[in-house]
């Protein structure tokens, strides 16, 4: 007998406006301890999920988020990203991103100066 599949909603991201897309890229990215990524932003919306760690993760304007191991994000098409960085000091952090491209897009991220 088999058990029945168990879904967990974990993300519910609005993209706007509705993109195009011609392909999907995924990456998984370490962090070191205490490792900041530095202020950033994508040409295309970015959703993904933290595999291990804790990471300390800001959409410039909004509130700062602690997202742990299970945890999904969502960066949108555009917005700077204040933060996404290692929150520990002594553990190494993952996450894996997913970047909806749109067709003849090859750009993943542009970093910004500080802000």
């Amino acid at each position: 007998m088999s058990a029945d599949i168990v879904r967990i909603p974990l993300l519910d991201a609005a993209l706007e406006p509705r993109p195009e897309i011609g392909q999907v890229r995924s990456a998984r990215i370490d962090l070191g301890a205490g490792q900041e990524a530095g202020r950033h932003r994508h040409p295309c919306d970015v959703v993904g999920y933290i595999a291990a760690g804790t990471i300390r993760f800001r959409v410039e304007g909004e509130e700062e988020r602690i997202l742990r191991a299970g945890d999904a994000f969502h960066e949108p098409a555009g917005a700077p990203i204040a933060q996404f960085d290692n929150a520990s000091a002594h553990e190494a952090a993952t996450f894996i991103a997913f970047y909806l491209l749109p067709p003849g897009e090859d750009t993943l991220i542009e970093m910004l100066p500080a802000g």
